[in-house]
């Protein structure tokens, strides 16, 4: 059996609910690299996070199916690997030749986790690119600053050219024509493709930023020193999706792709398809500062946070009215009530508005989910979230006072049936018992779906919630 006949092609795997295709971030192998089995061989980012995704074979890798930033559909071939000999070593003429690298981004995007490893990531050696693969040939004068291992148009960025002897060695020339100075500055010496997305989605021209890398390299610190200094103009750096366009001096224009495009089509579908309404109330979180405050005297190790106690206040809400729990199934023309309680907690991070989910949040005490809500919403903001665990909540608290604003009118997190949300926790007159005085308001909103209730449920829901926010005390009349 010939080596040919021996290889073994690697698809890429169904990443989580509803994940069609995934986008190259980062290949952490090469051709003629060794790998072992379950080595983490690539780094992908599907709508739902960035994930590490190891190969479950051994062997010298032969071909890499794509470049970074292209997008891959689940079930294409991702990686063909070539199996070693009977003794484990490589075929003859292919010794190991690669050293740590050295000279990375420095820095870590928030938003793209931080599982990058040791020993499995490795600096490229300089070579030959790698003919496309014939359905995804590209025009011969086309240029690609961006593209990664598989279908590169000239030398990896960031690496010296064949024959250089080092990174300032003179690039190669390319294939046919002149490249722009646009293009040329998206071959300046950047190694991490994190960097290289940072600046193409901020408009950075790399060919402006002075690197304080090893060797000149261009750290992600680099680019945003650069985002501090206005911009003339965007420059036109081709993106694996769609190409920004600058509309006048001064004009960003940034691409519609990736996560920010999910997060747009999810919140376009939920306004196109739920007829929502909100409804809101001020309350006196007085009780419950005080209510926290005494919790967090008693068990100093193990501190509970406001937005704790008020996912506690919404679990008991549910519990009583759990209409809001629900879905909307329009195929099969049926609202379906879910078992458990899936409460899910919008996150901000760098990457967008993700929404992280609890599941089964009515087991768990009151401590247990102030400290699953503290690493949830951690590793949301770090990208380590597997992407499961950004999919089928049923229910979602929405704290917006975060951002210093009073109030809100939230799209529901589709296919959800409603969303609260609290403001800022203010000082405010309030009158207590005849007497004005100054006591710590909020406001709460709860913005539902009118299909699968009227609004006697979600007014009596929001009013639990109001009242439980006011004397918490009556949580334990609840249970």
């Amino acid at each position: 059996m010939t080596t040919v006949e021996r290889t073994q092609v690697f698809l890429l795997p169904d990443l989580g609910e509803g994940l069609s295709e995934a986008e190259i971030v980062e290949w952490r192998v090469a051709v003629g690299d060794i790998v072992t089995v379950d080595q983490s061989v690539v780094e992908v980012e599907t709508a739902k996070a960035v994930v590490d995704v190891p190969c479950p074979y051994a062997g010298r890798v032969v071909t890499l199916h794509g470049a970074a930033g292209e997008v891959r559909p689940v079930g294409q071939p991702l990686i063909t690997i070539a199996p070693l000999d009977g003794d484990g070593d490589e075929p003859a003429g292919h010794a190991t030749y690669r050293e740590e690298e050295r000279a990375g981004s420095g820095n870590v995007l928030i938003g793209y986790g931080t599982g990058h490893g040791g020993a499995t990531r490795r600096r490229r050696r300089p070579r030959l690119a790698l003919a496309p693969e014939p359905a995804e040939a590209a025009p011969a004068d086309a240029v690609r600053p961006d593209a990664g291992p598989a279908g590169d148009s000239g030398p990896l960025v960031g690496a010296p050219p064949v024959g250089g002897s080092g990174p300032s060695a003179e690039r190669a020339a390319p294939v046919a024509g002149s490249v722009s100075a646009e293009v040329r500055s998206a071959s300046a010496l950047v190694i991490s493709p994190i960097v290289r997305r940072l600046a193409r989605e901020r408009g950075v021209d790399l060919g402006t930023v002075r690197g304080s890398g090893p060797g000149g390299v261009i750290r992600r610190a680099d680019v945003e020193a650069a985002l501090a200094v206005p911009v003339a103009r965007l420059a036109a750096v081709p993106d694996s999706h769609a190409a920004p366009t600058p509309q006048g001096d001064g004009d960003l224009i940034v691409p519609l792709t990736g996560v920010r495009k999910v997060i747009a089509d999810k919140l376009s579908r939920s306004r196109r398809e739920i007829p929502e309404v909100t409804i809101w109330v001020d309350v006196d979180a007085t009780g419950l500062l005080e209510t926290r405050a005494a919790i967090n005297a008693a068990t100093p190790d193990a501190p509970v946070s406001i937005l704790a106690l008020l996912a506690r206040i919404c679990l008991s809400g549910l519990r009583r009215f759990p209409q809001l729990n629900s879905r909307v199934d329009t195929e099969g023309q049926r609202i379906v009530q879910s078992a458990g309680v899936h409460l899910g907690i919008a996150a901000q991070t760098d990457r967008g508005l993700l929404v992280p989910v609890l599941r089964d949040a009515q087991r768990l005490t009151t401590a247990e989910l102030a400290a699953e809500l503290a690493a949830t919403t951690a590793a949301a903001r770090a990208g380590t979230l597997a992407p499961a665990r950004l999919t089928g909540g049923t229910f979602t608290l929405n704290n917006y006072g975060v951002f210093g604003v009073d109030g809100s009118t939230p799209i529901i997190n589709h296919p959800e049936a409603a969303l609260l949300g609290v403001g800022r926790i203010v000082d405010k007159p309030w009158v207590v018992d005849g007497q004005l005085a100054v006591r710590k308001v909020t406001q709460l909103s709860l913005t539902f779906d009118h299909r699968v209730c009227d609004g006697g449920v979600a007014g009596g829901f929001l009013r639990h919630v109001a009242d439980c926010v006011e004397r918490p005390a009556l949580l334990i009349a609840a249970v």
